[in-house]
């Protein structure tokens, strides 16, 4: 699995502009408010992040079984004047990183434009864009040759950010983009599913379960934040259908492999699937619900 920061891979370029109007506001609580449980450690997080597939890895294996772009799937970057507080925008910061990658594997360079523009907005809001060197993304985003200097400069950019939250006692604004990004993710794969279903993109839905868990352990230390008690009220009916998906691992052989300059002995597995026929249906229409109750959160 790729890590969120590939995940987010040209999430935070180019300059755009935004509008505020009238909304109900939750308020902003961080990490200096949260539950009783202690604070979630960087390691917690980085397995969380190591489990979630990238949107350029999701939208990758769609353009491998056939799926057709679908601009309609996208959700839509030119009204910002709804996205007004912090939570609304870190989540939605995470909704159009994973479209922005989808674009970016369909090379439909034309609509990048903004997603860039309603990215590079959110970040200047949530005061992180001074972690982007928006210039050269722009014009590593442009190019699909360009591919891994860009994820290069992604994962560097995306780990200060990261770091300068936690830091910063609000790391319940990264909690809040890895969703925004994992949801918009599991809402292409099954949208597209319903299109064109294929074997391989049903066992990547199915897989999803896994990290679900946990992000819902990352949530929950914030419940004392409405904001978020409401996003994981809206999580629980999909919670409950991936339940019922079954999950079992096979041990492989071990492998040599290098880490940190050492040699490390790496424990293979294979994970096998099993959805039943009447929940996989059940889980695209309660993603579809999930995801754009979201945009409107």
């Amino acid at each position: 699995m790729h890590k969120l920061a590939i995940a987010l891979i040209i999430a935070f370029v180019l300059a755009g502009c935004g509008r505020k109007s009238s909304r109900t506001d939750f308020g902003e609580i961080s990490d200096s408010l949260l539950s009783e449980s202690m604070a979630i450690s960087q390691q917690a997080m980085t397995e969380i992040i190591d489990n979630l597939s990238s949107p350029v890895e999701i939208a990758s294996l769609l353009k491998k079984v056939g799926a057709p772009f679908s601009q309609g799937a996208l959700a839509n970057p030119n009204d910002l004047s709804r996205i007004t507080t912090e939570n609304q925008q870190a989540l939605h910061l995470g909704i159009f990183g994973a479209d922005l990658g989808y674009l970016n594997i369909y090379n439909k360079r034309t609509s990048v434009v903004d997603y860039l523009a309603a990215i590079r907005n959110l970040s200047e809001n949530l005061r992180i864009g001074q972690f982007f060197d928006f210039a050269t993304l722009k014009r590593l985003a442009t190019n699909d040759k360009n591919l891994d200097s860009l994820i290069f400069l992604s994962v560097h950019s995306f780990n200060q950010m990261d770091d300068y939250l936690r830091t910063n006692k609000r790391g319940n604004l990264s909690a809040l983009i890895i969703t925004g990004t994992w949801i918009e993710g599991l809402f292409l794969a099954t949208t597209m599913y319903e299109q064109k279903p294929h074997p391989e993109l049903a066992e990547r839905i199915g897989e999803q379960k896994i990290v679900l868990a946990d992000l819902l352990l990352v949530l929950k230390n914030y419940k004392r934040d409405p904001y978020f008690n409401s996003l994981i009220d809206l999580m629980d009916p999909i919670k409950k259908l991936f339940d019922q998906v079954t999950i079992t691992y096979e041990l492989g052989e071990p492998e040599m492999v290098e880490e940190n300059g050492m040699l490390v002995i790496k424990q293979n597995e294979k994970s096998h699937i099993e959805i039943k026929p009447d929940v996989l249906p059940k889980i695209l229409e309660e993603t579809k619900k999930l995801r754009n109750n979201l945009l409107t959160l």
